[in-house]
């Protein structure tokens, strides 16, 4: 009964935050201190929202492919694409930003930022987490792909395949356009945090070092349910019985030999949160599936680094100071 009371303050929370976005044309405001005043997220969707009132049609199964680029865009760093994709079966969004010294026929190590639940299109980790400021001495490529309202970083059973959308359409694409190299960090907040340890531990290899921030590290049944519940699709044809092939705390073992970092407030107002913030169920749903997985990977003799910080809620100001807090990490394990 507390699990499912806790997962309806999370799925709440969850919602309400990633749903957030920054107007176009408007300025981005830095992180708000202890004395600002930060707006606390709403717990209703906008009635303009987007969402299907019944269930999405299953996507059919197919096969890997290229992706066809339909548009792209260059401002200074940042490269914004819009592709077809054979695995998805649509049109998706990958955001790039390239280091200031690239060039073609350069070649540079990459990061993957992986971005939370609720979005039904695009990526929000530069217009939200000002990911272009934090990295923009980064001496690597930044990938930023679109993964869906809650598409789980998986090739669903029945439905569109994220997994192979990233890891095979979006990886070849980068390498092949902007020169990046199989050296290799992931990362991600949220729904995101799961898909960079799942990734980085189904994935031997692939990458060299792995971040979560606030994420869903021990994914429960009762957290596929409520994500996918507001989606409209059906959590059975996901994974079916199979969640532990892809929950990181029972993958924690396969995560030896590269640093992890994992992060997480415990829900009370903190620092970047305004005055009249109230206490965040949700992050400290998620802050229990943090302790189990450092635990876990802890006891499977993972190098993991965890910043559990106490005060902060589920905000991006947060994952913002918590990449720039594990970047030298990240990009210290391309060298």
């Amino acid at each position: 009964m507390i699990r499912r009371l806790l997962a309806t303050s999370l799925i709440t929370v969850l919602t309400a935050t990633a749903c957030t976005a920054t107007p176009a044309g408007t300025t981005r405001a830095t992180a708000p201190t202890s004395a600002q005043t930060a707006p606390s997220p709403t717990n209703t969707i906008p009635s303009t929202d987007p969402r299907p009132t019944k269930a999405v049609p299953s996507t059919p199964r197919q096969a890997a492919g290229s992706l066809a680029i339909v548009s792209e865009k260059k401002e200074g760093r940042l490269v914004t694409l819009e592709v077809d994709s054979p695995a998805v079966g649509r049109r998706a969004e990958i955001q790039v930003l390239l280091p200031t010294g690239w060039r073609p026929g350069t070649t540079w190590p990459v990061l993957y930022l992986l971005d939370g639940c609720c979005r039904y299109a695009g990526t929000a980790w530069v217009s939200d987490g000002r990911a272009d400021e934090v990295t923009r001495d980064a001496d690597a490529i930044v990938v930023m792909p679109e993964a869906g309202y809650a598409g789980f970083y998986s090739d669903w059973l029945d439905g569109p395949q994220w997994e192979t959308f990233h890891l095979t359409e979006v990886r070849e694409l980068v390498e092949r356009r902007y020169g990046a190299t199989d050296r290799r960090a992931i990362a991600g907040l949220s729904m995101g945090g799961f898909g960079a340890l799942s990734y980085a531990a189904r994935h031997p290899g692939m990458f060299r070092a792995a971040a979560s921030f606030s994420g869903l590290v021990d994914v429960s049944r009762q957290d596929l349910d409520h994500l996918t519940a507001r989606s409209g699709d059906d959590p059975d044809k996901l994974w079916g019985d199979d969640l532990a092939a892809h929950n990181p705390t029972a993958l924690a073992g396969k995560l030896r030999g590269i640093p992890v970092y994992v992060s997480c407030g415990n829900g009370e107002p903190g620092p970047l949160d305004g005055r009249n913030t109230r206490k965040d169920g949700g992050e400290e749903f998620i802050e229990r599936e943090n302790r189990a997985f450092v635990v876990a990977a802890r006891k499977a003799g993972v190098e993991v680094t965890a910043n559990l910080y106490g005060p902060g809620t589920h905000r991006w100001p947060y994952w913002t100071r918590e990449l720039e807090r594990a970047l030298p990490t990240l990009l210290g394990s391309l060298s």
